[in-house]
């Protein structure tokens, strides 16, 4: 991808910073508190064997006074790491449009501000124009779609960065962080992919096994005769993207056994929870345990997820923010069937950029594991100008806007579209330009990644926004990394 800031924007930039670096000095300089996240040992009921404990992340926390019209400001560097803070100060701040802009921090002067982390200085991809261009696209998104609250995470090089604006819930004004827990929508799926990934990778099942083989309860029908893989692409045959409205639980296997596919099975691809729900169910079936047990107490520990979870312990329920709906009335995922393996993932903006690393070869030394979560990125069949992984869809870097935009737009999501498998499987790639979206009610989520360029970007709202404009801005804060 190409910079999406000239050089004279970005000339313009520093030359407003300049101009203010006095006001800034008179401030009351920040004060510095460091803090020790301990390490979270990983969870002893695995599905198999021993994984190496996964470790804890460092981070140095910094905040100004609220005489800055903020509600604090922080960075958290990966595990291994340290932030160079030896002066404690943000080298220069200015006013432009309502918004403070520093050389390495962004802070929205109105309440429920935007705050932008300070980067160690080794990261000199993370520039003010790379600043200045997160600055802009939070101001787009949170004007255009009233959003409350905005994480958003930034990895490059093996360092992150953190973006936070307004508040996780309007009622009690509580500031986003990036330990806010969101509600991430589908992009739960690649979770789901991890975990039968990894039950392959152990031979507790195989993607060619039928459905039958761990759901007798549908023999005799089409559905019993399609692959895990099937489920898992969406490539079935026509499973609908949700159940019928009204369906009970009790109801499900009836709905499956009943279900008369509209394709012969890989010819197209048709996106669906009822497709994927099935194919976590099924693998949780392969593994003996219930699906959320395997994802609370196995999966996210084994990975290092501290605060990412299905059912939100007690404890966590005062970092969980609130959705809006389009009245901004609050809401939180509704319960439903297959909820848990299509979309019931919650997570905050550090676990899921700390994901986005595992994804690019980060944290975990367990090879089973670390195999397994790069299979996930093994390409099944081409739709269009995307590659269907499980769970990830990914596309040729550099991918167009365009292209991108296609790839996630309504009639992918919604409209059967021609698959063409790749025979034999595309291996995982570096390559490429790999996302999910997801939504829920009140929420929106994106996640993108370049494992060749070791960059990414992480975007969580508590609002579910159009998700073209999800894709424009990890677009362009992805370009302003290459700048």
């Amino acid at each position: 991808m190409r910079s999406v800031m000239s050089s004279s924007s970005a000339r313009r930039y520093w030359s407003i910073f300049e101009k203010t670096k006095e006001l800034h000095d008179r401030r009351r300089a920040p004060t510095l508190q460091r803090c020790a996240c301990e390490p979270r040992k990983a969870d002893h009921r695995r599905l198999r064997g021993d994984l190496a404990n996964t470790g804890a992340r460092s981070c140095v926390r910094r905040r100004l006074g609220r005489d800055a019209g903020t509600q604090g400001w922080s960075a958290m560097m990966p595990h291994g790491s340290e932030a160079d803070v030896s002066d404690g100060s943000t080298q220069g701040t200015t006013t432009a449009g309502g918004t403070l802009i520093t050389r390495r921090s962004v802070v929205n002067g109105l309440a429920g501000a935007a705050v932008v982390a300070p980067a160690a200085r080794a990261l000199a991809q993370v520039s003010p124009a790379m600043d200045a261009v997160v600055a802009e696209s939070i101001r787009q998104i949170a004007a255009k779609h009233r959003i409350p609250g905005l994480a958003i995470a930034v990895t490059v090089g093996g360092q992150v960065q953190f973006y936070n604006h307004g508040v996780a819930s309007t009622q009690s004004g509580a500031p986003v962080t990036q330990e806010t827990i969101f509600e991430i929508g589908s992009v739960s799926k690649t979770f789901t992919a991890t975990l039968a990934s990894y039950l392959q990778v152990t031979r507790r099942l195989a993607l060619d096994d039928k459905v039958q083989r761990y759901m007798p309860e549908v023999a005799g029908s089409p559905l019993a005769e399609r692959s895990l893989l099937d489920l898992a692409t969406y490539t079935a045959g026509g499973l609908p993207l949700q159940f019928p409205k009204g369906l009970a639980s009790a109801g499900m296997m009836t709905f499956y056994k009943d279900w008369r596919p509209q394709a012969k099975p890989g010819h197209q691809r048709l996106y669906s929870n009822t497709s994927i729900g099935l194919f976590g169910f099924l693998a949780a079936r392969a593994a003996g345990q219930p699906f959320e047990n395997l994802m609370d107490n196995t999966l996210f520990p084994a990975l290092g997820l501290k605060s990412t979870s299905i059912t939100i312990p007690a404890a966590s329920l005062a970092a969980y923010a609130y959705g809006y709906a389009k009245d901004d009335r609050p809401v939180r995922v509704t319960p439903g069937i297959l909820d848990a393996e299509a979309y019931g993932v919650k997570s905050t903006s550090a676990d899921m950029i700390r994901f986005v690393q595992i994804q690019m070869g980060a944290f975990v030394t367990d090879p089973t594991m670390a195999s397994a979560v790069k299979a996930t990125r093994t390409g099944y069949y081409r739709v269009g100008g995307m590659v269907q992984g499980l769970g990830w869809e990914m596309y040729d870097d550099p991918a167009p806007l365009d292209t991108l935009l296609a790839g996630n737009s309504p009639d992918m999501v919604l409209k059967p579209n021609p698959a063409v498998a790749i025979v034999p499987p595309q291996a995982p790639r570096t390559d490429v330009l790999v996302n999910k979206t997801g939504s829920t009610n009140g929420f929106g989520a994106y996640v993108a990644f370049v494992p060749a360029r070791r960059a990414g970007v992480v975007i969580l709202a508590n609002r579910n926004f159009a998700i073209d404009d999800r894709v424009r801005a990890a677009y362009r804060i992805l370009s302003a990394l290459d700048g």
